[in-house]
């Protein structure tokens, strides 16, 4: 479902920017405002994917990821899809974690990002892991991943 509803909003997009780029400017002043509407109408586009990723993903929450992880929410603000875990820490302190574990974390949630979420940091859609303590609550780390994050996408 989610797989489809992203194809329909990518065929939109790209058969409103073809009707966009088929406009003949009459003047450098039109050129401005054609490019304008373009990047308009993709943050626009871009806000409606996440707004469906966030709906469709929310359905399987609360998600058990593996013995330590929980998928507990997926929320967005602006151009970001923002994934909460919490992390059963077991005998490991808060600041334990956070001094162990958040380097590999990043290293590994980044790597596997760039990997498996290209069509959205692509597009100009960040990623946001927000990891707290199922004991505390408390915020362990936050990871943010966006396309000059992932060499191999370009600039």
């Amino acid at each position: 479902m989610l797989k489809r509803s992203i194809l329909s909003f990518s065929i939109l997009f790209t058969t409103s920017l073809l009707f966009a780029n088929n406009a003949v400017p009459s003047e450098p002043q039109q050129t401005g405002k054609i490019q304008q509407q373009e990047i308009d109408l993709n943050k626009f586009q871009n806000e409606e994917v996440l707004k469906m990723a966030v709906a469709e993903l929310s359905k399987n929450v609360p998600q058990k990821i593996d013995q330590y992880t929980t998928l507990v929410d997926v929320t967005k603000k602006d151009l970001t899809l923002i994934y909460v875990y919490e992390i059963n820490t077991g005998a490991k302190s808060d600041d334990a974690v956070r001094n162990e574990d958040h380097a590999r974390m990043r290293q590994a949630v980044t790597k596997g990002t760039c990997q498996s979420s290209k069509r959205f940091l692509e597009s100009g859609i960040s990623l946001s892991y927000l990891y707290n303590s199922a004991k505390s609550k408390e915020i362990l780390f936050q990871i943010d991943v966006s396309r000059k994050d992932c060499p191999q996408l370009g600039h």
